[in-house]
């Protein structure tokens, strides 16, 4: 794993958090307790501040980064982002599932308990409102966030998550 300090910033992180060998976390980072940085996943803070909450999975090959002086990047508790998503210089509140693939562009605010789907674009500035399912490109809402799936996928997913870094460290 590349844990890197760069202009005096060094990264910081909660208890209980798992880190892949092959992850990247630079500079202006604080990740909260029972977080997990996955396979070839990367978390740059070089050009502004990178903020997680606790209980927050990057997945496998997904890109964290900021907008240099103007946008800095916020995550809430109990997040997830799927393989291969981008989430760039936006704030993303507490129980939000981002789905495989997906882009989250600068200053996208994410409103708790919500579903970005896979694929979906969220283009600059997009408000996604608390209890909503976006999807496609741009991504629009689709429909409310019920009860089954908040339970059955976001929550599920973001304790999934710690369960599964648990098995990597014994």
């Amino acid at each position: 794993m590349i844990i890197k300090e760069l202009n005096g910033n060094k990264p910081q992180f909660g208890k209980n958090c798992f880190l892949a060998e092959n992850c990247v976390v630079i500079g202006e980072v604080t990740m909260g307790d029972d977080c997990s940085v996955w396979y070839n996943a990367v978390i740059r803070g070089d050009v502004h501040r990178i903020t997680m909450g606790n209980k927050v999975n990057i997945q496998d090959g997904a890109v964290v980064h900021a907008t240099y002086q103007k946008s800095p990047t916020t995550i809430g508790n109990s997040v997830s982002v799927g393989h291969n998503a981008i989430v760039h210089g936006c704030t993303i509140h507490d129980n939000v599932l981002i789905g495989m693939g997906a882009i989250v562009m600068d200053n996208c605010v994410l409103e708790s308990n919500c579903i970005i789907a896979a694929g979906a674009v969220v283009t600059k500035g997009t408000i996604v409102k608390s209890g909503s399912v976006y999807a496609g490109t741009p991504a629009r809402k689709i429909k409310d966030l019920s009860e089954e799936l908040l339970q059955g996928e976001v929550n599920r997913i973001a304790d999934a998550y710690v369960k599964y870094s648990g098995w990597y460290k014994n």
